[in-house]
């Protein structure tokens, strides 16, 4: 059979074997191994077939706990089962891995090893979930690259069915899961001959079946048996070993490729050995090779076979000759004598003369290079090397990082590239595209990372690609690159790209200067590099070429196009341009034939469109300056800068000496002027009819309103005098109204100018290129920090009252354009200085609470929000201890007031007995606060002075409870569930935007019938679930539905109302999401919201117990009767509806009926209760 070689990540070459042999898959997301769940649902959508001859039966679960659940119960029923997860979804499967091993159930769990959340969070790769579980007596397989994900894949579940035990198959998140590589695709024909038929017949004999198997199974056993039952397995398990070997025997036969439970590399008389496992063993063959060459006697020890830890097959692959181990653990286990994987090596080596040390590397993903391996053999090379040694970080706390050799290189005979991008540009997604182009059309190996920073779009992501003649195990950043390209010409004033370009290589700087004005823009530090590395210098403007052909700002395709041009040498152009155009065929011809000629234009005019700049040798000569600019807080320059500047890699521990506990300092955002915006909006005053609408759909808030007083404008930078307006209504005398932006800081996605009401048809902004503006961002510094916000001049009911008030909440990470973002921005605004948030994990975690980046705001008096995330599952839980904590303290003040109140002097008790009289309203509370304190500091009462510890608890906290609807309808609605149904005062905030948007857009119980998304690529069947419906049902909660695009009055009211209730609430708000494909982007999202509304697809409603109260009817429907007629032309104008039209039109026009059904019935519900 002739091998087939296709370009693919670990994700899907585990999903590829884990179809194969299942019949059922029980999915929930969770990054980074959703892709592997993803590929499995569209397969079966697509009707594709298992071993078996049949679908694999896909279902997305509402939590990993229930997909490993359904596992268990799906096993118990006879069928083949598995899942896939990571990280804190593993660990939420524990007790049902303790069910399915003790029951002997031949089921496979997938994982895409991850960090788990301690001090803070943390989505990428090591190996502290899968050690979670290493006690719970599951057979664990390790691979180490992506072809091993594939081979020892298949290893997994053949061992499953043959040895009846369930098998872990785990391989690194990210570095394995998301890398690229060419590898040998296995056919299903070649796994369907290794099965033993006889045990998979008596598995399904097995099964629970009340016609052919009536038994009972899980009981419960007492003390005087379970012992006996639990070591009555031993035989069983020891088994597995051997099952395992005589698999790893097979497949090497036929792949040609050496399995075993541990595999050995290196010098036969090796004196100095590495025991590890996961794709460090890559590098580590290639330092190993680089040191042999050197005449060094070292070897490598791969684990594939973690459980059952075989001392028989380390020993017997353990060459004779040595000395000293090293072993290698992805982990930290604060408090144990050492981490799991070395101390089964010291098991295993106690009575031998060997001396054994252990260290730790590469947590979080933490880049490892072949100078930190080289580093562990010198190491050894010491006289007493010391155990629990660090590697990749610097420790000047402990001590235990090791020293690297500058000096030490690795030959490498690949190209290698670096490609700087801006999220959501497409530079990722083109080079995707390009290493499969590349790996499917030629005989060269390749291999491609990406590695991306934690804002949600419109972050630095950074592509490391490679391509070689030999197969290429380097599985670390690139840091000698051929070819470095940068979409965003600003990056050159904010990284050091060009650190990483070694001497003759290529740089290509896409912008919009010419080639003689690139030369004034560029720093010193970037020209010297061009000159003292002799490299040749290219510059693109792609964004004019997107922006004419009507691309935006995708610029994705044009430089791919020139990257092919100035790299022949990896394929010819005329070819790569033939295979692009395939790719971009085969890519966007479900979105329209128009779209595919976009790209084919793109792709002829970025390979003409470049043009080489000349380097002055002279330029070597020029003065670099090496300090950062600081700005006075020491934690921004020493700290936040650091890591924005992506140089946290070389931050010591020391700096995180102050932040133990993940503590970040809040108001850091705005300091960072990411200025990624290539255009931003500019104010037109004379257009403007100061609606402060634009204020309100800022989704970053870098648009802002001010009343700005004659001395404040004195003060100003610049002179405004000229560009400003009298202020429209009473009350503001002696004040100007001014609109403005912040250039550096805005993200420009254009909303503000979308929803511009205007004048005579005129906007008031418009989008103009951001180097126009930037020369007024120390003027948007000066409004934003030293102009007061003066919201006591209108009404905080309106639009125009709130536009007026502090944002507490500003410059998030959020996608421009975000849909969420403007309800959370508001909430900041009305009660901001008072918040303590319960943020659930997912977009608003990350945007609201990626270290360094603080978009929450302290003002004068020290005041706002506090903010805290705890996991997914549990936020409404969280939550809720933070109310009962505010209440215990709440009450301990009350009991202290009434103790000494007569004890006191006659002006402290009277100041308490106001206190007590207004307990609950803030704003009498804080007018008091002053006093209280000032008098209980001078009373001679000692008992009223252990006030003085609760001084922050004197004003009644606003707590809130905030997620997305995965959080809220899914997995962490049971919790809801509870909270709603208690009578505890708290806000619950779910921004809906119908998609697990921050895992990459999976269904949930809030997606509509008939829409596409992962986990439901053959459209929605099902209704979306009514949470309003079910919150209303219990009578006590305050209920709300808003979507501020339609109703914006509604939206506040909404907010104040659920906050002024003594009792649970809850907001529903509709959050358009990138994910949802609206025509036209997320500019047109406010607009999106209002059609969504006058459609009838979301309802705005107000649920108020107290109206009950009254005698009056607590619903309100805030929306007028939709027109329904409209409902088709509305989902149409989403790609995750009208994408399903064109794949299967009379499929998608049966569930697009279905949802209009579903929406006349929500409807008609809330009609029957008016």
């Amino acid at each position: 059979m002739a091998k087939n070689y296709v370009s693919m990540d670990g994700n899907q070459a585990a999903a590829h074997v884990a179809y194969a042999f299942s019949e059922v898959a029980a999915i929930y997301p969770i990054t980074p191994s959703s892709p592997m769940a993803e590929h499995a649902e569209a397969w079966s959508a697509q009707g594709k077939k298992n071993i078996f001859g049949s679908q694999v039966n896909v279902i997305e679960m509402q939590s990993e706990a229930g997909a490993a659940g359904a596992v268990h119960g799906a096993l118990q029923g006879g069928a083949l089962a598995t899942t896939f997860t990571a990280s804190q979804g593993l660990l939420l499967m524990i007790p049902n891995l303790y069910k399915v091993t003790g029951e002997l159930l031949p089921g496979v769990f997938h994982v895409a090893a991850r960090a788990l959340a301690t001090r803070a969070l943390n989505i990428f790769g090591d190996h502290q979930d899968i050690y979670a579980c290493r006690q719970v007596g599951m057979p664990m397989i390790c691979s180490h690259s992506v072809q091993e994900v594939m081979d020892l894949g298949g290893i997994a579940h053949l061992t499953a069915i043959k040895a009846s035990v369930p098998v872990m198959h785990f391989f690194d998140g990210f570095r394995t899961s998301h890398e690229i590589q060419k590898i040998e695709v296995l056919d299903y024909e070649v796994f369907e001959n290794l099965i033993d038929k006889e045990a998979l017949a008596k598995f399904r004999e097995n099964a629970l079946n009340p016609h052919t198997n009536p038994i009972q199974r899980g009981g419960a056993e007492n003390d005087d048996i379970y012992f006996q039952g639990r070591e009555a397995q031993n035989e069983h398990f020891d088994a597995v070993t051997e099952i395992v070997v005589d698999y790893m025997n097979k497949i090497s036969e036929v792949t040609g490729r050496h399995y075993a439970p541990f595999t050995y590399y290196g010098d036969p008389e090796a004196t100095k050995v590495i025991i590890a496992m996961g794709s460090v063993t890559e590098t580590i063959i290639d330092t190993v090779d680089e040191m042999m060459k050197r005449g060094e006697k070292v070897g490598l020890v791969k684990v594939h076979l973690y459980r059952p830890f075989s001392a028989k097959y380390l020993l017997k692959v353990l060459p004779k000759t040595v000395k000293k181990v090293a072993v290698l653990d992805r982990t930290k286990e604060m408090g144990a004598t050492g981490e799991p994987l070395y101390l089964d090596v010291v098991s295993v080596l106690k009575d031998t003369d060997i001396e054994v040390i252990g260290g730790r590397y590469g947590m979080g993903s933490k880049d490892t290079n072949p100078k930190h391996i080289n580093a562990v053999y010198r190491h050894l090379d010491s006289e007493n090397p010391f155990n629990g040694f660090t590697i990749g970080i610097k420790d000047d706390i402990t001590h235990l990082s090791l020293d690297t050799d500058p000096n030490f290189e690795v030959e490498s005979d690949y190209t290698a590239c670096l490609f700087y991008g801006l999220g959501s540009d497409g530079t990722v997604s083109a080079n995707k595209n390009s290493i499969k182009i590349i790996g499917d059309n030629t005989d060269l190996y390749s291999q491609a990372y990406f590695a991306y920073d934690s804002k949600k779009a419109g972050g630095a992501t950074r592509s490391h690609l490679r391509f070689g003649h030999s197969p290429i195990r380097a599985t670390y950043y690139i840091d000698n690159a051929d070819f470095v390209s940068c979409s965003v010409d600003n990056y050159v004033l904010k990284y050091d790209m060009l650190k990483s370009l070694r001497k003759g290589g290529t740089f290509l700087l896409n912008t919009e200067f010419s080639k003689e004005e690139v030369v004034d823009y560029l720093p010193n530090k970037i020209k010297k590099q061009l000159a003292e590395k002799n490299a040749k210098f290219y510059i693109i403007n792609a964004n004019k070429i997107a922006h004419e052909i009507g691309m935006g700002r995708r610029t994705n395709t044009i430089l791919q196009s020139a990257f092919f041009a100035l790299n022949p040498q990896i394929l010819p152009i005329e070819k790569s341009i033939d295979l692009m155009k395939a790719a971009a065929k085969k890519s966007y011809s479900k979105k329209g034939e128009e779209i595919v000629k976009l790209n084919y234009i793109a792709i002829d005019q970025g390979k003409d469109a470049i043009e080489e700049v000349a380097i002055d040798p002279s330029w070597a000569d020029l003065t670099v300056n090496t300090t950062r600019t600081r700005t006075g807080d020491d934690h921004f320059d020493d700290f936040v800068t650091v890591i924005n500047e992506l140089d946290g890699y070389d931050l010591p521990v020391s700096s995180f000496m102050d932040k133990l506990d993940g503590s970040m300092k809040s108001g850091m955002a705005l300091k960072e002027k990411r200025a990624i915006a290539t255009e931003v909006p500019t104010w037109i005053k004379e257009n403007c009819i100061q609606c402060n609408n634009c204020v309100m759909v800022c989704p970053h808030a870098t648009i802002r309103a001010f009343l700005v007083d004659d001395e404040e404008m004195a003060n100003a930078p610049e002179d405004i005098s000229n560009d400003v307006l009298k202020p429209i209504g009473r009350g503001v005398d002696g004040l100007v109204y001014r609109v403005q932006v912040s250039p550096d800081s805005c993200v420009g996605c254009g909303l503000c100018v979308t929803e511009c009401p205007g004048k005579g048809g005129k906007k008031a902004l418009e989008m103009v290129s951001v180097k126009e503006e930037l020369k007024h961002a120390p003027l948007a510094d000066y409004m934003y920090n030293k102009v007061s916000y003066k919201a006591d001049k209108y009404p905080t009911t309106t639009v125009k009252g709130v536009g007026f008030m502090k944002p507490y909440f500003e410059v998030s990470g959020a996608c421009g354009g975000c849909g969420e973002t403007p309800y959370y921005r508001l909430a900041s605004q009305l009660f901001g200085s008072d918040m303590l948030i319960a943020n659930a994990t997912g977009c608003s975690s990350i945007y609201a609470g990626s270290t360094p980046s603080t978009p929450m705001v302290i003002d004068d008096n020290g005041q706002g929000p506090a903010w805290a995330n705890s996991l997914f599952e549990d936020n409404a839980e969280f939550g809720f201890g933070m109310k009962l904590a505010a209440n215990y303290k709440t009450k301990h003040i009350l009991e202290v007031i009434e103790a000494t109140k007569d004890e006191v002097e006659p002006e402290l008790k009277e100041v308490f007995n106001k206190y007590i009289e207004v307990k609950g309203n803030k704003a009498e509370e804080k007018a008091l606060y002053n006093d209280m304190i000032a008098l209980i500091e001078t009373s001679k009462c000692e008992a009223v002075k252990d006030l003085l510890n609760y001084k922050g608890d004197i004003v009644t906290k606003s707590q809130w409870i905030v997620g997305g609807d995965g959080w809220a309808y899914d997995i962490g609605y049971g919790g809801v569930d509870h909270v709603l149904a208690n009578d505890q005062n708290v806000n619950i905030l779910v921004l809906d935007t119908e998609v697990y948007s921050n895992t990459g857009g999976q269904s949930s119980k809030s997606s509509q019938a008939g829409s596409i998304a992962k986990f439901t690529a053959g459209g929605k069947a099902v209704a979306k679930k009514d949470l309003a419906q079910i919150a209303m049902a219990y009578g006590h909660v305050y209920v709300a539905q808003v979507a501020m695009g339609a109703n914006p009055m509604q939206t506040i009211k909404a907010f104040k109302e659920a906050e002024a209730y003594d009792g649970p609430s809850l907001i529903i708000a509709y959050s358009p999401c990138a994910e949802h494909g609206i025509k036209g982007g997320l500019a047109n999202h406010q607009q999106q919201e209002k059609r969504a509304v006058e459609c009838g697809y979301f309802n705005l409603l107000r649920y108020d117990p107290r109206l009950e109260d009254e005698g009056k009817n607590p619903l309100q429907i805030d929306s007028k009767e939709p027109d329904f007629t409209g409902f088709q032309d509305f989902l149409l104008s989403e790609n995750r509806f009208s994408q399903l039209m064109k794949v299967n039109p009379e499929h998608a026009k049966q569930l697009m009926e279905k949802c209009e059904a579903d929406a006349k019935k929500r409807r008609a519900r809330l009609d029957r209760m008016m």
